[in-house]
């Protein structure tokens, strides 16, 4: 079989023009594409199955658009831009006055050169979308209005892809990490392909990892709908096994640091290497909220799972957002191998730690048949030491905290005592409690 080569401008060009949607022939395309570098496994729900508080919507293909003046001028052409359609349009054909038409236009009249993405998944309409400036130079005449477009019983449907751990290390409690995007949006660069090019460039990185002590598990999915599903069919694994995960989405734009937003709890792995990062001035931090992409799937309510979100220029804060001005001009592809690198240098790092588990997890452990805190407790043995290391109230200190906190997702570099206590120091304790058989 003829091995996929990755390039990275080639597979963007094929993706950019194709009309996606949440459900359809165009994501089935896109998906079709992204699965010969990650060999997704698809899974899929039929329309009308109800997940959660939602229900899958019918599935939506559309072969043609326009609307034309009754001299057979094409006015609004989706076959020149998908993004002129409203997703999820349903079939019209009929001859209607301007009055009438303008009902179903939508434009920006603050940004009069560019068209705007505009949905209705869950509500029989349909629309078209125009600059407002092309929307001005409209005459009050009659127009033909055509849209060939079909909703049909269909499915949602997602990938799922578990890159194994090689590594067997009994330290961790839960040893998976999500990384997630969505793939839904037509002909744009920011807020589509970003995520899902990246994800690529991670997975081919990971792959080629040798010791991993984490599973990878890589998911692509519709927006929104498509998250609710995976975590639907998932969410006792991701309960017991998650351990941190992330959505990547807008990380093409030309800002210079990646902003990084908080999963709720705010203590994930991934939240504490962003938080570090932040305070270096290298990352930009936001905190939770519930505005933004499925993060607020993950971390909604009783899932409440450690995933945060990655993004350079964040959506809607920049005027291209959702726009026809969200093209290939206005991201830099090479922004995305350098933001791989960044995210793949958490991955390596993190895969070196040390993360503390104790053999038995609850309450105190006895230190005194271990020759590690005096079995004659007075005075004189607060001074006293058992240990050349540091003295006895130090080792102690080290000791107790250490195996505290020892719950199988916290790391000994997060182990925060003291400042005069070294990381050499913590590594010593560990290595002692380790050999006493206190930890895995």
């Amino acid at each position: 079989m003829k091995k996929n080569t990755f390039n990275l401008e080639k597979i963007f060009d094929q993706l950019f023009p194709i009309c996606r949607s949440i459900t359809g022939d165009g994501y089935r395309k896109s998906f079709n594409i992204i699965k010969k570098f990650i060999p997704f496994k698809k899974y899929k729900y039929q329309t009308g199955k109800k997940v959660f508080d939602w229900e899958i919507p019918k599935e939506w293909n559309v072969k043609n658009a326009y609307v034309k003046n009754l001299r057979d001028k094409k006015i609004i052409d989706f076959s020149q831009n998908n993004l002129h359609l409203m997703s999820y349009s349903t079939p019209v054909n009929k001859i209607m006055p301007l009055s009438e038409l303008n009902k179903n236009l939508h434009s920006i009249s603050s940004q009069p050169k560019y068209i705007p993405y505009v949905t209705s998944y869950y509500k029989k309409n349909w629309g078209f979308c125009l600059s407002h400036s092309q929307r001005l130079k409209l005459k009050n005449e009659n127009y033909k209005v055509f849209i060939d477009s079909s909703l049909k019983k269909g499915f949602v449907e997602w990938g799922e892809l578990l890159l194994k751990k090689t590594v067997k290390d009994n330290s961790l409690k839960k040893d998976t990490i999500l990384i997630t995007s969505y793939l839904c949006h037509p002909s744009m660069a920011n807020n589509e392909l970003s995520g899902p090019l990246i994800q690529i460039l991670l997975y081919l990185k990971l792959k080629k990892l040798k010791r991993r002590k984490f599973n990878y598990l890589f998911v692509i999915n519709p927006e929104t709908i498509g998250s609710i599903c995976f975590i639907h069919k998932n969410l006792k694994y991701l309960k017991n096994k998650l351990i941190s995960g992330i959505v990547l989405t807008c990380l093409g734009g030309p800002e210079k640091k990646l902003s990084y937003k908080l999963s709720r709890d705010g203590n994930s792995l991934l939240d504490k290497y962003f938080i570090q990062m932040a305070k270096n001035k290298k990352t930009n931090i936001r905190k939770f909220d519930t505005n933004g992409s499925d993060e607020r799937q993950y971390c909604s309510s009783e899932c409440n799972l450690p995933v945060g979100q990655l993004a350079r220029t964040v959506y809607g804060k920049n005027k291209e957002y959702h726009t026809s001005a969200d093209n290939k001009k206005f991201v830099r592809l090479k922004m995305f191998k350098e933001t791989a690198n960044e995210i793949f240098k958490f991955f390596q790092d993190n895969e070196k730690k040390i993360f503390l588990r104790r053999k038995q997890p609850y309450c105190e452990m006895q230190l005194g048949k271990r020759n590690l805190y005096p079995n004659i407790n007075s005075p004189n043995t607060w001074v006293d030491s058992s240990d050349k290391i540091l003295n006895s109230n130090d080792q102690l200190n080290i000791i107790n905290t250490i195996l505290s906190a020892a719950d199988g997702k916290i790391t000994l570099s997060d182990i925060d005592i003291d400042k005069k206590y070294s990381y050499k120091n913590k590594k010593n304790i560990y290595t002692k409690l380790k050999k006493r058989g206190l930890l895995y």
